[in-house]
Formats: C-alpha cells, structure tokens, sequence
C-alpha cells in the first residue's frame, strides 16, 4: 500500500505547497493512513506514504529524492544497516557519477524521484510493480501512482480518452504507457523520465538479456533456484508478519512451502473456492496445506459476496479494470487481514518466467509449420485450408484446416485470435459516433511493436518477456495490488524478484517450454519439494464463475441490468448490443459471453465512482 504524489516546476509557497499536497493524497491515505512524509520546497514538492522502511528521503537546498518502495542498493561499500538508514542519499551520490548505473543498481519494486532546480528523474522498478502516471503542462510536470491523486491537482486536466475506453473493452484493461485519461501517461517497467525545460524524455534503464545457449548442470540450476526460492521469500518478508495466498497452483503451493522453510514454522496460508462446477480447486490448496503443515484458511466467495464487492472494486482502481479475479483476491486477502497480518505473498510472475502458460505451448506447435518451404505455405495449403473452411468436413481434415489458419497468421497476433471484442465486432459493440473518434488498429499496433522491442531470439522468450508487459505489469499485478489495498495489506512477489528474474534469463528455452511440457525445469526442480499432485495438475487459478452465477443470482441480475442500462445512455456502447448480450449471447454460453457482460458492467461501475 502507500503512495507517492507530487510535481515540479510550480513555483508557489510552502504552506500552500503543503496544503495542495494534503489535498492530493486523500485518496492514497483513505487506504493506508500511515505516516506521510512531505518534501517541499520552492521548485519542486512530493509527499510519499508508507511504513517507515519503504519511505527514503534526503533533500538539502539544491536536489531532493525520494524513494518509495521496498528497495535496496546494489553494489555499494555500505553496510546493510547504512544502505538502510541512507539509502536516498546513497542513490543521489550515485546518480551523480552515473545515472543509469545507479538506475541499475536499485533493487525490488519502487518509484524513485530525483529533481532539482531545473530537472526532474522518475523511474519505476523492473517489472512495473510499482506504478506511476504523470502529466507535463507547459513548464511543470505532475506525478502519481494514482490517477485519482493526480487529478485532485488543480492544473493537472483528467479528460476521459475515448481510445482508452476502446483499448479497455479489447483489453480488460488499459495497457500502459496509455491511462483513461488524455495526456497522462504510465511509466512503464525499468523505464526513466525526465523533465527539463518543458521537455519529457523517457527511456530504458534495464532490458532484459536472454541466455539461449548456457551449458549449466540441471544440478546447479537446480540448487541456486531453491536457494534464490529462499532468500527472495526471505527478502519479501522483511520485519512484516507473513502469509500466502495459496491457490493449489504451482507457483502459490512454491511460496507457501518456502515461506515455512525460511520461517520455521507453519505458514499461514489462504484460499478461495466457488460452489460452482469446474470453477472449484480447493481441493488442490488442501493438498498443498496439508503437504506442507500450513496454518490454513478458506472461504468459499458467493454470488452475494460478488454483488458487495462490484462497487467496491471498481472504486479502488484508478481506471476500469476488468480482470474479475480481483473480487477472489480480496476475500482471500481480507482473512490475512482479519488474522493480524500485515503483508501476503503472490505466486504472480512465474509462469511468465519459467513458461507455464498453455498459450506457450500451443504457439510452439504452431511455430512448426514454419518449416514448410514458403512456396508449398504461401500457393498450396493456405489456399485449400481457405477454400473449405466453414465447410463440413471429416475430424482430421477439419482440424487440419484450423491448424492452418491460426499457424499462417504471424506472431503476435496469433495469440489474439480469441479476442471477445474482435469476435462480436467493433461495429457491432460501439456506437457509430464513438468509433469515430477511435483507431480501432491500435490495439493490435502496440501489442505488435511491444512483441517487437522483446530481447530474445527464440519464441518462447519473446513471448514471455511480451507477457512481461502485457499480462504482469499491465493486468495481474494491479489486479492483486489493488484487491490487498483494498483489504488494507500490503502485498509482495518473490518469484519476480530481481535475482529470480536475472536466473530465469539464464534458462535455455528448452528448460521452460519442451515440445507441449510446461515449466519443464522449474517441475522438476522441485518435484521433491512438491506433492505431486501439484506437478502434474493442469493450471486454473481465481477464475469467478460469473457467467453461471448471472443465470442463478436474482441480485446479481439487478446490479448487472442497472448498470447496463446506465451504460446505455453514455453513447459508448449500442443499446440493441447490450440487449443482445443479454438476451442472447449469455444463454448460448455463460462463461465466455459473460466476461463481456462483466467487462461493461465495471466500466459503467468506475464511471460511478470516479
């Protein structure tokens, strides 16, 4: 929890500074009301709130920083208690010799500010965990790591951006650099900003470098995995009372395991379940609970519960947000809440680092027809797989076809061939004015130029570092950070860790993905760590069993109904669509036509509350 807000390049006393800053805060600190430090000064002015330990601040009569963040420095002579102690001031002396080496050499999830009398730095940690949204006026430039913060500035302008609202619907989210609104704009992962004289220049202090050809023993990278599992839990922990959220999954079942080897005692472990046919895997966290003598807690989240945390969620975020998820999330970190806890581990991050997503598999199989010569692709197979297409067909013959249509269409885009806005159609979901005032290309253009800037040579990392940006830092890390803001704790990843990260990147893609293997290594690495069970399930997650419960919930069908109803009345989306949804689509299949019924839904639920 906590945050960071603030600007340069307003000259204005500091009482009024002050004020104007306590103002600004006020919906950072209705969630966390712990100690705000202000830095003001005639140039420039932050508040920063958070526990004392990720709150850094040094500033004399020419510069000021801060840091915010649970960070440390790497490389410096200091003792670990004056890294501690000095940390801010540690990091302008190396900012001064040495900009993006001292960039570099910040570690864990943070946002650092650097200004003085006619520049301003800001930058966020590796993976984005941390978030910041900023504003350039003329000479001044405003920054937050919450849009509702930001826009309580009486200079900063907060005009809704009716392509974010377009990228909302494609997304379930707004991918960065973009925000909801016209000209504010995210910092995106192990990227930096500066100001000066009335220019914004943003640019990377970290990519990631991939290792495709190391000749490591699977016995060494065995064990400098279970020791980094360690000291990176360890590290998460800190001086904070722990627990973990514990799906059954891999990567949750990982973390709840350590966190009990690194403490010595039982940890305390949380999971949710749903009373709803294959949506349920609680079995799987029992399983892991029970492996590993875990103090555990579950509760089973209820249509009625969903219809009290609707507009609740869609007030905690800052934009609309659609990743439905997040309501499984905050009843699981409520309990660590309710049992005096005051941080809960994520298992977030390792699939997109070790390949666990099935979608890595099936695009290698895809990837093979790539091995026909380009003349028999290109003149004979794309051709006949066009021609009978929608026809009826044997089994084999039709399944060849559909293997030909997805694998002839180039990366990244084949990833996208389910899109639920692309298979309705824009035409069919907006109103005629509305698209009018959108690029409906650019989703598609900013995922292709994101696969494009990857570092890696072989599929399999490129589509992970894509994942990166567009499934961690962009989706499920807001999705969980805000879930445990709302329920008032905070909340850290140990598996996208600095040193997790810079191990995976020395991987072999071989050793993530092998043929149709998940996670090759990391399983087996670990399977004397993990009930076996755990190995070999298939992956599931917090997924809500929303569209099911639509059909059974009298209450849910009234929340749903007025908020689409309001929506109809914004010009964004065409009344006879949402009827058709409604009527229609979500009888003929509930799971895959209610993630769009619930993608509307929050959007009209943030326009509420905003």
């Amino acid at each position: 929890m906590g945050g960071i807000c603030g600007w340069t390049g307003l000259r204005m006393p500091a009482n009024e500074s002050r004020i104007l800053l306590e103002q600004m805060i006020q919906p950072i600190v209705q969630h966390d009301n712990r100690h705000t430090t202000f830095l003001v000064n005639e140039y420039a002015a932050f508040a920063i709130i958070g526990h004392p330990e990720s709150v850094h601040t040094y500033q004399d009569n020419n510069i000021t920083v801060g840091l915010w963040g649970h960070v440390r420095l790497k490389n410096t002579q200091c003792s670990q208690t004056d890294v501690v102690q000095n940390i801010a001031e540690l990091f302008l002396d190396q900012w001064i010799k040495d900009q993006e080496q001292a960039l570099s050499n910040l570690t864990g999830e943070f946002v650092v500010c650097v200004a003085d009398q006619d520049k301003l730095m800001l930058a966020v940690d590796r993976m984005g965990i941390k978030s910041l949204a900023y504003q350039a006026n003329g000479e001044s430039l405003f920054f937050s790591s919450s849009l509702d913060a930001l826009k309580r500035h009486p200079k900063v302008t907060s005009e809704i951006n009716p392509q974010s609202i377009y990228n909302y619907a494609y997304f379930h989210m707004i991918p960065g650099p973009d925000t909801i609104y016209k000209n504010q704009f995210r910092i995106l992962p192990g990227q930096y900003l500066t100001f000066k004289s009335c220019e914004v220049k943003k640019q990377a202090y970290w990519k990631p470098q991939f290792n495709e050809s190391s000749e490591r023993s699977f016995e060494e990278l065995k064990l400098e995995l279970r020791q980094l599992l360690q000291s990176s839990v360890r590290d998460a922990i800190g001086n904070e009372s722990v627990g973990a959220f514990l799906s059954g999954g891999l990567d949750s079942s990982t973390i709840a395991g350590v966190l009990g080897e690194v403490t010595g005692k039982p940890a305390y472990t949380y999971s949710i379940g749903f009373a709803a046919e294959g949506y349920d895997e609680m079995e799987y966290a029992r399983i892991a609970a029970r492996h590993f003598a875990t103090q555990h807690r579950e509760y089973y989240v209820t249509p009625d519960d969903v219809v009290a945390a609707i507009p609740q969620v869609a007030a905690i975020f800052d934009q609309p947000f659609g990743n439905a998820s997040a309501i499984p999330a905050f009843y699981c970190a409520r309990m660590a809440k309710e049992d005096g806890l005051t941080r809960i581990l994520g298992g977030d991050g390792g699939d997109e680092l070790f390949g666990g997503n099935e979608r890595y598999a099936k695009q290698y199989i895809f990837s093979l027809y790539e091995y026909f010569p380009a003349f028999v692709r290109k003149k004979v197979l794309e051709p006949w797989a066009k021609n009978v297409s929608g026809k009826i067909q044997q089994p084999l013959l039709r399944k060849i076809y559909r293997y030909i249509e997805q694998a002839s269409i180039p990366m990244p885009a084949r990833m996208n061939t389910y899109n639920l806005l692309l298979s309705h159609g824009p035409k069919s979901v907006f109103e005629d004015e509305f698209l009018e005032a959108v690029d409906i290309k650019y989703p598609e253009q900013l995922l292709e130029q994101t696969y494009d800037q990857t570092h890696a040579k072989s599929l399999i990392n490129s589509m992970l570092e894509y994942d990166w940006k567009i499934t961690l830092s962009d989706n499920d890390l807001p999705k969980v950070v805000k879930a445990c803001e709302l329920a008032h704790i905070d909340v850290a990843f140990p598996l996208i860790s600095d040193e997790l990260v810079a191990f995976s990147l020395q991987l072999k893609p071989e050793l993530k993905v092998r043929g149709n293997k998940l996670r090759y290594f990391f399983k087996e690495a670990l399977k004397d760590f993990l009930p076996k069970e755990i190995i070999v399930k298939q992956k599931h997650g917090f997924g809500l069993p929303f569209g099911v419960w639509l059909h059974e919930n009298a209450q849910l069908r009234v929340i749903v109904a007025d908020s689409l109803s309001d929506l109809k009345s914004r010009g964004i989306v065409r009344a006879d669509y949402i009827d058709l949804l409604l009527d229609q689509y979500l009888k003929e299949h509930a799971g895959y036509h209610g993630t769009m019924i619930w993608i509307l839904m929050m959007l009209e639920q943030w326009y509420k509350h905003r």
